[in-house]
């Protein structure tokens, strides 16, 4: 099965599937002498493995990740690193009931179709179990960009019609602690306490719901992305689209921009106020950070839409392999809503990209 990379010189693969014995990826190009700090890889996991609360997957998994190479003394040496995390909790049999019944909005009948062999339990390797490898090659991405300064922050925005308000804040590590304080992952307090008892009485109706989270990346350097296919915007969106649900991405102003003049949208240089900052502001950034696809040292914001979870507790008609009618009910432990453990997965891509492309400008000048 080909696809399973990602990035040019920052490379990650990923391998395994949801019932399988583990999961893990393999990291190339990852620069010697960086501190590989386990602790933090550790808990950048925690915040995306199942059974957290009430309002996510019941499925128990420590998900506790071990590096098997790649690093000496704490410290990476320009070598692959390899990290494997043992599945622990699969029930296989809950999915007994599907072996021959393709699942409304599954890869079902899509995998069926491309490979004539499908891995019924779970998915397999369509399964968001897999999003673990990226999170924790995600997590070293983030430990290279801390060296240069730059942070990414992600959280939920909408669940369903409930959005929070417009997120502005310039201390990370504040919304930060705000965000972990609940748990749907929302910056917004009052807001997340409307999204968390709205997802509850998703779940025990048995349904699902989709939802957004926003993201936002400070001191990215001027330079990052390429001018024609490697847009730094259009890897990002190819990095978001790949994660199991996201149906939308965009970024800046977004759909809403093509809804505005040249004259309201266009984002007006303006002498930086801090004499000591090298590079220009803008008084506006509906550019998201990024123009010509190259990032231009404004803040990146982007946002990711999520599709409602495809396997709900109803009766719903399909068809068999056979192409004959059939129905089917969804068993398992499924979560209600994606969002709250899909955020640290949309900061892991970010970081993912943002490593490559820091890497790739290292060799564009003298």
């Amino acid at each position: 099965m080909a696809g399973n990379t990602f990035g040019k010189l920052f490379k990650i693969t990923t391998f395994g599937e949801s019932h399988g014995v583990a999961i893990g990826v393999i990291i190339d190009g990852c620069p010697a002498g960086l501190t590989i700090d386990i602790d933090f890889i550790q808990s950048e996991l925690d915040k995306r493995k199942p059974g957290q609360s009430k309002i996510t997957t019941q499925r128990k998994e420590s998900d506790i990740v071990q590096i098997l190479s790649g690093t000496f003394e704490g410290k990476s040496t320009g070598t692959p690193i390899s990290l494997l995390i043992p599945n622990e909790d699969q029930r296989s049999k809950d999915y007994g009931h599907n072996v021959d019944v393709y699942r409304p909005s599954h890869a079902d009948y899509t995998y069926d179709a491309k490979y004539g062999i499908r891995d019924h339990r779970g998915g397999g390797r369509s399964s968001a179990r897999e999003t673990a490898a990226r999170v924790a090659a995600g997590a070293i991405a983030k430990l290279l960009l801390k060296e240069k300064g730059i942070e990414i922050f992600a959280h939920v925005t909408a669940v369903g019609q409930i959005n929070a308000p417009n997120f502005n804040s310039t201390n990370l590590a504040e919304a930060l602690a705000i965000r972990e304080e609940n748990i749907v992952r929302c910056a917004d307090p009052a807001t997340a306490n409307q999204m968390i008892d709205f997802i509850d009485s998703i779940r025990k109706d048995g349904d699902t719901v989709g939802g957004k989270i926003g993201c936002i990346i400070k001191n990215c350097p001027v330079g990052l992305g390429e001018p024609v296919f490697d847009k730094l915007h259009a890897d990002l969106g190819k990095a978001m689209l790949s994660i199991n649900a996201v149906h939308g991405f965009e970024y800046g102003s977004g759909f809403a921009g093509s809804e505005m003049r040249g004259s309201e949208h266009n984002d007006r240089p303006i002498p930086n106020p801090s004499p000591k900052e090298k590079g220009l502001i803008t008084l506006t950034n509906y550019s998201g950070g990024i123009q010509g696809g190259i990032s231009n040292g404004m803040d990146i914001t982007f946002i990711t839409a999520f599709k409602p979870v495809a396997t709900i507790m109803h009766n719903q008609q399909t068809i068999n392999a056979a192409g004959e009618a059939a129905e089917i009910k969804g068993k398992g432990r499924h979560d209600p809503c994606v969002v709250p453990r899909a955020v640290i997965i949309v900061e892991a891509m970010a970081a993912l990209v943002l490593a490559d492309h820091l890497l790739r400008q290292r060799s564009n000048k003298i």
